[in-house]
């Protein structure tokens, strides 16, 4: 099972390598939210000739279609030449990750600091988040129908927000504390501020940090209620490596899979099989809720695609079309860690370098949580690769009871479609840097699209 590095493929020539990566890097340095990251792809997918399905009344093959859902997904489609009945080729990423919201109380003052009272968000070492820069993203939604973007910390010349440690003089207590201890999910607030506005003020370093928002937003403190703003490290992605040969940047999990699906389908044209990339959110929380894989807005979707493509009972004709659809479950995989070896199992871990990585199950302990794909498909997920000679890799995620996860794909297979866990692999997985190789991400946007032909 010995797999070549897929380096030695572009040993003449590494331009395509590097000129992608260099778009997913500008797509992951400013999409940093799932909003963000649904405005994006929706000015992609226009400017490749796609039309919202707001606008359109009636498809056929060839049409390029696009919804949005509540501005958290988009799933996109090119009609194929086969009726929706006979299924879709179908590649499923989340656009969400691992960070910090303010809290809808958020500010408040204490020890001459305006502070920002926060929450966080999926799986995160809360260790890794402190004594970085931060950058806020978000909206805020006003009782007059009006939507504010916030942006504070990315432009250079923008202040960041930060959480302070205690100084290693004083950690005597705090450094014999786990690490699952040392720092406090109560204790993750940003420091906003400590200059005060005016003596005769109450909590006058709160009152300057408002009257800031106030000047730049046009909101007030009770507007923070109807409020989404995310904190995520500040900053561009950069080249890691001295060879260049990785990216270093917030968010790979999951937006290095979305926007590899994202740009197989842009690259694609009409196939036999309507192709469909779809982006959802909430995946790091369990895929809850109106925008997560486990809402009905993709049944929904179907259903409204049929009836576009006419058929004379889309309901049915939807609940066909997903039983038949064969789908990759675009999600990242951990890379084995020269520094940690212990827990992964070297036969059967992904490796940096050696392609899109295939996981035929995830979830933990006994299984539990996972979609299991079947073998016969994985033997279809195997010939379309090496028909399109894609360097790939197969991997479970970490050794057996060392711990676990998982993605959308046990969702998407209740509608017993065929699917199985298909992506990158990523060193410092949920941390605020984490890193991938730019030859797996080439080489899963080559696999993606070779599905999509299939």
């Amino acid at each position: 099972m010995y797999r070549k590095n897929a380096w030695f493929k572009y040993q003449k020539d590494v331009s395509p390598v590097m000129d992608f990566a260099e778009g997913y890097k500008k797509f992951i340095s400013t999409c940093k939210t799932e909003r963000l990251a649904v405005k994006k792809a929706v000015e992609m997918l226009e400017a490749k000739g796609f039309k919202c399905a707001c606008k359109v009344e009636k498809v056929v093959p060839g049409d390029k279609i696009y919804f949005v859902n509540k501005n958290k997904n988009v799933c996109a489609f090119i009609i194929g030449e086969k009726p929706i009945e006979e299924g879709m080729r179908i590649l499923g990423a989340h656009i969400d990750s691992p960070r910090l919201d303010l809290k809808e109380h958020p500010v408040y003052e204490k020890s001459g600091f305006a502070l920002g009272d926060t929450h966080y968000y999926g799986g995160v070492k809360k260790y890794q988040w402190v004594t970085i820069p931060l950058a806020l993203h978000g909206v805020i939604c006003k009782k007059d129908g009006t939507t504010v973007e916030v942006n504070i910390g990315e432009d250079p010349k923008d202040p960041v927000v930060g959480i302070t440690d205690l100084l290693i003089h004083l950690s005597a207590d705090q450094m014999a504390k786990t690490l699952a201890k040392a720092i406090e999910g109560e204790n993750l607030d940003i420091t906003l501020g400590n200059m005060p506005v005016e003596e005769s003020s109450k909590d006058t370093v709160k009152a300057n940090v408002l009257k800031l928002l106030k000047e730049k937003y046009g909101v007030e403190e009770e507007d923070f209620v109807s409020a989404e703003i995310e904190i995520v490290p500040a900053g561009e992605a950069r080249d890691y490596g001295l060879d260049r040969s990785m990216i270093a940047g917030y968010g790979h999990d999951d937006r290095s899979c979305a926007y590899t699906s994202l740009m197989a389908l842009l690259d694609s044209e009409k196939q036999a099989y309507t192709s469909c990339c779809i982006l959802v959110d909430k995946e790091e929380i369990g895929s809850v809720g109106a925008t997560g894989a486990q809402s009905l807005f993709f049944e929904n979707t179907i259903v409204k695609l049929a009836a576009m493509m006419g058929a004379a009972h889309p309901m049915f004709a939807g609940r066909v079309a997903l039983e038949n659809s064969k789908m990759l479950s675009s999600d990242v995989s951990a890379a084995l860690d020269p520094l940690y070896p212990s827990v992964s199992d070297p036969n059967n871990s992904a490796y940096f370098g050696q392609g899109i990585v295939f996981n035929k199950y995830t979830g933990s302990r006994g299984k539990s949580g996972s979609n299991d794909s079947n073998p016969e498909y994985y033997a279809f997920i195997r010939k379309t690769m090496d028909d399109a000679n894609v360097h790939w890799q197969n991997a479970e995620l970490g050794k057996v009871d060392q711990g676990g996860g998982g993605t959308i794909a046990y969702i998407l297979g209740n509608y017993n479609m065929n699917v199985i866990d298909a992506g990158i692999a990523v060193l410092n997985m949920h941390a605020p840097m984490e890193i991938v190789s730019k030859v797996d991400v080439y080489e899963a946007y080559l696999g993606y699209k070779a599905f999509l032909k299939a």
